[in-house]
């Protein structure tokens, strides 16, 4: 027994130092980096903004980019097609550019940021009484807390919303600015596992001094996870005034298939004409890399 014990401390002793020199050869992990950048690619049979198309029906291919930092700040660009008779003359491209602050105590998260949306080469001036050329802005603050699988989250415009000017009962201009629009989003969206999940969504908007502007939009839908890939279906409605026949009152939400600069289209007016706010159901893929 002295010798096994012997035999075995010799050994310890000569292997010990090889120990030791494999675990000081071992590299140290890297630090986690507080910088993640994500893509993502959609591609959906409709283009509905608050429950309103934005391309006539029509595909989207959308696409963009976040950043965020591991205290909380982000920024992001997101991008799509979209119809120049959706409220944005001679224009056929959105371009959204946000920024904000996240932070979350428990089950509980708060987010408050901004948000800038642009449509290059449309001409604001066809959307009411600004004599000043220009494309198509909307400036947007806003405020959202989530709870577990439940969400909330505030709009308010800074600026006349999406270059919008007032309009009347009988459809006339009266030039007086859209500044204070608000909407509201409350939306829930539920794990089911497996790759499968629900969601459904309410939202409000109030639009100032446009008759007939205020609706409510809704939404009910499944996703399915395959390897990355998250198929989509959703069913839309909203109740906006957008009945394009036989109206008695202005009708903001009947929208043609183009409009331009020098007043062909236009809301309202056209031989192509749509409810831009019927119900619907929007398929969709997306992949974020």
């Amino acid at each position: 027994m002295r010798k096994t014990l012997i035999a075995a401390t010799v050994a310890g002793l000569f292997s010990l130092p090889s120990v030791v020199m494999a675990q000081a050869a071992a590299p140290a992990a890297a630090p986690a980096s507080p910088h993640t950048i994500t893509g993502n690619l959609t591609i959906a049979s409709d283009y509905r903004f608050r429950g309103i198309t934005q391309t006539y029906d029509k595909p989207a291919i959308q696409g963009g980019v976040d950043y965020s930092h591991s205290s909380g700040f982000y920024l992001g660009n997101w991008n799509s097609n979209v119809s120049s008779g959706a409220g944005f003359p001679d224009g056929n491209l959105e371009m959204d550019f946000y920024g904000g602050y996240k932070t979350s105590f428990g089950d509980v998260g708060l987010d408050v940021g901004g948000i800038y949306y642009y449509y290059p080469g449309s001409e604001a001036k066809v959307l009411g009484l600004r004599a000043d050329s220009g494309s198509v802005t909307n400036k947007e603050i806003y405020i959202g807390a989530t709870w577990k699988f439940l969400s909330a989250k505030y709009f308010y415009s800074l600026d006349d919303y999406f270059s919008l000017r007032g309009v009347n009962a009988l459809g006339v201009s009266t030039g007086k600015n859209t500044k204070g629009t608000s909407y509201l989003d409350l939306g829930a969206s539920y794990d089911l596992g497996n790759g499968w999940g629900i969601n459904g969504h309410v939202g409000l908007l109030s639009l100032d001094n446009v008759h007939n502007g205020d609706y409510t939009d809704w939404k009910i839908g499944v996703t399915k996870d395959i390897a990355g890939w998250v198929f989509s279906a959703a069913y839309v409605d909203t109740n906006a005034d957008g009945k394009c026949r036989g109206a008695t009152t202005y009708q903001p939400y009947c929208f043609t298939n183009s409009n331009s600069d020098n007043g062909a289209g236009g809301i309202n007016f056209g031989s192509h004409m749509r409810d831009a706010g019927d119900s619907t159901v929007v398929v969709s893929v997306t992949k974020t890399f």
